[in-house]
């Protein structure tokens, strides 16, 4: 489940059939020690986070669509947090993650052709600031 902070919100936007890119890591900074030349130093530095993409079946009307077009078209950019939750088979969350200031990076749909049969899956990538696992 993918809770945007949102309005107006169908009840659609909430429905992912993918998430990915959930990940973070440490940038290193190498520092070598003056009168040793065996190893340097690995020093901590800022954490970077991966970008995250969404998909789920193409829907006509939404208002993550809506919030995505006015930032993609109009440079109408408006960060949103968003709730993700690991959901179990009862649709109880068994792990969340909440993303600070989200933004639409890049929209794209998969491959429409006539001679498949295949839903029409929507991709949304998002950059932000970073995420909370709570």
């Amino acid at each position: 489940m993918v809770v945007f902070e949102l309005f107006p919100q169908q009840p659609d936007d909430i429905c992912f059939q993918e998430v990915g890119g959930l990940s973070v890591d440490l940038e290193m900074e190498a520092v070598k020690e003056g009168g040793q030349n065996r190893f340097t130093w690995q020093l901590p530095v800022r954490t970077k986070y991966e970008d995250i993409t969404l998909k789920r079946g193409l829907i006509p009307l939404s208002g993550v669509s809506l919030w995505c077009k006015d930032a993609l078209e109009n440079f109408d950019f408006k960060p949103c947090n968003i709730l993700i939750s690991l959901m179990n088979e009862s649709h109880l969350p068994l792990k969340n993650w909440y993303v600070i200031n989200a933004i639409p990076k890049k929209w794209s749909v998969s491959n429409l052709n006539s001679t498949e049969n295949a839903i029409a899956v929507e991709s949304l990538v998002l950059s932000y600031q970073y995420f909370m696992v709570i």
